[in-house]
């Protein structure tokens, strides 16, 4: 009775590329900030191999502080000391808000997370707004009177 063993192999994320003397390895850092929490996500410049994914729940212990702009700071900063490790010097910054039918203004830890990464060391790119905007949105939330207070 002869027992498979399958060997575990563990990844190490390594970024092919290596930079040139003088020269930026970019990424891309999409912020994803409503107003209950805060992701910062750093991929390649595919946007199909994620490096790091930090939230400002990840960060903080009470429920009400994820989206505030202390624990976006935290998770950009953790964020970028990760991007870091893997070789990344520059980022292009894709800021999102909920959008659809809901708030399209991002939440308040967007502005605070930028400015965290950029004081961690990354050079700032490109920063662009892709909050989803629809052409003609489903119904909204609320009555035909709105909500009432």
């Amino acid at each position: 009775m002869a027992e498979s063993k399958e060997k575990v192999v563990e990844e190490n994320t390594t970024l092919v590329q290596k930079v040139t003397e003088g020269g930026e390895y970019f990424a891309v850092a999409h912020i994803f900030a409503s107003f209950n929490d805060t992701f910062v996500h750093i991929t390649d410049l595919s946007g199909r191999e994620t490096l790091t994914r930090v939230t400002g729940g990840m960060k903080v212990k009470a429920d009400r502080d994820e989206a505030s702009p202390y624990a976006a700071m935290l998770a950009a900063m953790d964020a970028a000391a990760r991007a870091k490790e893997l070789g990344v010097t520059a980022v292009h910054v894709k800021i999102r808000a909920t959008g659809g039918n809901r708030s399209k203004t991002p939440g308040p830890g967007a502005q605070s997370a930028l400015r965290a990464l950029a004081r961690a060391g990354l050079k700032i790119g490109r920063i662009e707004d892709v909050t989803p905007i629809p052409t003609d949105s489903t119904r909204r939330k609320g009555s035909r009177r709105g909500r009432r207070l």
